[in-house]
């Protein structure tokens, strides 16, 4: 971004098409103070200086000028979202105004200060928001009231593209009918409100479900509300596509296929079914709702295809193709890149090239989902001068510890942008919105502007952040974060992904624990990359900015405190853990005392927000409600989908989301308290504890957990956690390291 002479905004202009659109936009953000910003058309050169390298991905056409003088903002852009984002940036830059997930509303500034012409162009012609996954580990059971501040942040950070798939249960069920299926054949194969991601992506059928009709109709509305606001604003959404899954009734004889063990059933792309349920569902859509010509599937999303064939996949690419463009003939294919990586033994190079190259590249945009950790892209030189986009993924499931790679992130995305063939957008893939929001936050700076360098950038974020001037505290905020990124958000090549370890407390735990010790003692030494001291210094400079402004904590800062923290207190339990118990049983009780004293310590700061809390989440859930067996499903719903996820005793995706909530963590203590009454396990000694970890689960889902209340303000809490852990952690840590080497003789 550039800075020229300031110019005076004009006021009384109508404005281009969308400026009422923007206009209102203002008015949510920053209440009657918006009656002072004028939007308008900004036209001239395309480029700016600050937009980076010259090529098809920078030179994007999407622009936008801010100036303020006298009071008055104007804001000109080439469209909306990019005028959304000037009036941001204008905000946080000018006013330390930042909208973000945890401060969706804040306070607005008294008045607007001046502000010389400052310009901006997007690196990137599109931005993506979602993962069909965030749909139900976030936001399964927002209304409107909540859509729409989200709306609102996803315009004001230049979001384009989002992928929409609220209500396509709806579409699901007209689909089905018409094809003469009876409403209980329909009901059958729909889930639960929480799972319907999984099955618009095809992995599972008729799981805890059905929803109810007066589910389905409120989804329906809520969705157009939803689909109206995202157009208005400048977005082109992407909705739900025909995948090959359907009913028994309806799919192939051999079309059967597993995934955590559910089975599913395709129809074969040669059935005539494939294509006309394609087109079908496309239809139904545009009937409801419009369409944007962007339809998002993935065909074999974690499941290898029912045919090994290498030409399999290609004909249901052709099936599916030719159903959007029956109903659609400007459809795009959206496609997700993620089984080319979680099934790389399957998608060998050559059956990709082979798959690709049967799909219209006109008619197709890849989704590098996870292009941080397994980017695809360089696999596939860039997909072959295919359309693609680069995605940040990060979270799985909703974990919520703050463990990432941020100095490393933006460095990969410069990579793909200086690439022979850059990508067309980038975007945030997040299984689960707002964990780690730092790392999201500099990856949507980026599509913007080169990033500047970490340090600082991090003290300006938290400055816009905590709404702190220029000075002292908000130097302190910045050291606190430069401190993050140089520990827990400094995982470097670390694989954070569930199948790799990311903490103890949260795990199932299982009789043979004892006899993996080792194991688990070199996975807790891995996620200590980092010297405990820094981590240590950072939790106190956040502290020491919440006691000197107790004013911000109830905002952003508040759930920050809580963030550091789970970057000690899960740990240091780690530690204690491996201190207490060897195979033989308990070797020192007082570290026994420690590790099960930290659920109760966590549970008591993370009772202090609502967000970290178990019955926001069901009470959220439970709203929706118009009777009681409705009640009880979205209960349940609530409750299995934070914890054991599919079948209680099924092994597959217990924990997957390993929430750290209050309330979850009393659920994880007693399970631990359980596996520590019964350690050292013979064969009877095994049973028992996975008797009373089934019971334990069973009554979870049919009774819930009892949320604690907070005792105290998470300053307080946070202050008393810090003076306790701060030493301890550091001592356990250095002790730890003191004892295990690597090879060369360099502290592990």
């Amino acid at each position: 971004m550039t800075s020229t002479p300031p110019s005076a905004p004009a006021a009384g202009s109508s404005g281009p098409a969308w400026s009422a659109a923007l206009a209102a936009l203002a008015g949510r953000i920053v209440g009657p103070i918006a009656a002072q910003v004028t939007f308008a058309q900004l036209g001239g050169p395309a480029r700016f200086a600050g937009a980076g390298p010259s090529n098809a991905a920078t030179d994007s056409g999407r622009r936008y000028a801010y100036s303020a003088a006298a009071g008055r903002v104007r804001i000109e852009a080439t469209d909306a979202t990019s005028a959304a984002v000037g009036l941001h940036q204008y905000l946080r830059e000018q006013c330390r105004m930042a909208v973000s997930w945890d401060d969706l509303r804040p306070e607005p500034p008294s008045q607007f200060p001046d502000a010389a012409r400052t310009e901006g162009a997007a690196r990137v012609q599109q931005t993506y928001y979602l993962n069909f996954c965030t749909f139900g580990y976030t936001t399964a059971w927002w209304d409107w009231e909540q859509w729409e501040a989200e709306i609102d942040w996803m315009a004001l950070r230049g979001i384009t593209t989002p992928l929409m798939m609220v209500g396509h249960e709806a579409v699901l069920q007209q689909v089905l009918r018409g094809e003469g299926l009876s409403a209980g054949a329909v009901d059958a194969f729909l889930a639960g409100p929480a799972y319907l991601p999984w099955l618009a992506m095809g992995t599972l059928e008729g799981f805890a479900g059905p929803p109810t009709q007066h589910w389905i109709e409120d989804h329906r509305h809520l969705a157009g509300k939803i689909l109206a606001r995202q157009r208005e604003l400048g977005m082109t959404p992407v909705l739900p596509a025909f995948t090959g899954h359907a009913p028994r009734d309806l799919a192939t004889s051999d079309g059967a296929r597993d995934w955590q063990g559910h089975r599913t059933h395709v129809v074969g792309p040669q059935d005539p079914a494939f294509r006309r349920l394609a087109a079908a569902t496309v239809r139904v859509q545009q009937e409801f709702w419009g369409t944007d010509h962007r339809y998002a599937a993935d065909p074999f999303i974690e499941m290898v295809p029912v045919e090994s064939d290498p030409g399999y996949p290609g004909r249901v690419a052709a099936a599916l193709l030719a159903g959007l463009t029956d109903a659609d003939p400007q459809a795009t294919w959206y496609l997700q890149t993620w089984p080319f990586s979680y099934q790389e033994q399957f998608w060998t190079s050559e059956r990709v090239r082979t798959f690709l190259g049967d799909i219209d590249p006109e008619r197709l945009v890849l989704l590098d989902l996870w292009a941080e950790a397994q980017p695809q892209w360089q696999r596939f030189e860039s997909f072959g001068g295919r359309d693609w986009m680069w995605c940040g993924l990060l979270n799985f499931g909703g974990r919520n510890e703050p463990i990432a790679d941020l100095p490393g992130v933006t460095e990969e995305l410069e990579a793909a942008l200086r690439s022979a063939h850059p990508p067309v957008g980038a975007g945030l893939s997040m299984e689960a919105t707002r964990s780690v929001p730092v790392f999201f936050e500099r990856l949507l700076d980026a599509t913007w502007q080169q990033p500047p360098p970490l340090g600082q950038w991090l003290t300006d974020w938290a400055a816009q952040r905590y709404r702190l001037p220029p000075g002292p505290l908000a130097d302190r905020a910045g050291a606190a974060w430069q401190g993050l990124a140089r520990t827990v958000l400094a995982s470097g090549e670390y694989q954070i992904f569930p199948e790799a370890f990311t903490g103890l407390l949260t795990q199932r735990p299982s009789a043979d624990l004892a006899s993996r010790l080792e194991e688990l003692a070199r996975e807790v030494d891995d996620l200590l990359w980092y010297e405990p001291a820094v981590l240590i210094g950072a939790w106190t400079g956040m502290v020491e900015v919440a006691e000197a402004l107790p004013q911000t904590v109830a905002g952003p800062l508040g759930r920050d405190l809580i963030e550091v923290a789970l970057g000690v207190l899960p740990r240091y339990a780690e530690l204690s853990f491996l201190s207490a118990y060897d195979a033989g049983g308990v070797r020192d009780h007082d570290a026994a005392a420690r590790f099960f004293g930290v659920f109760d310590d966590l549970e008591e700061l993370l009772a202090t927000r609502q967000e970290f809390r178990y019955d926001t989440w069901e009470q959220e859930a439970r709203r929706w409600a118009t009777g009681p067996e409705e009640d009880q499903l979205l209960a349940d719903n609530a409750r299995r989908l934070v914890t054991v996820w599919g079948h209680v005793g099924d092994g597959y995706l217990d924990d997957y989301s390993a929430r750290y909530w209050a309330g979850l963590l009393g659920y994880y203590r007693r399970r631990w308290q359980h596996w520590a009454q019964l350690h050292p396990f013979h064969a009877a000694a095994a049973e028992q504890l996975e008797h009373q970890l089934l019971d334990l689960e069973h009554a979870f889902l049919r009774d819930g957990p009892t949320t604690p209340s907070a005792k105290n303000s998470v300053t307080a809490v946070s202050r008393r956690l810090l003076e306790t852990y701060g030493p301890l952690f550091t001592a356990a840590a250095d002790r730890r390291r003191s004892t295990t080497e690597h090879d060369d003789g360099a502290p592990r």
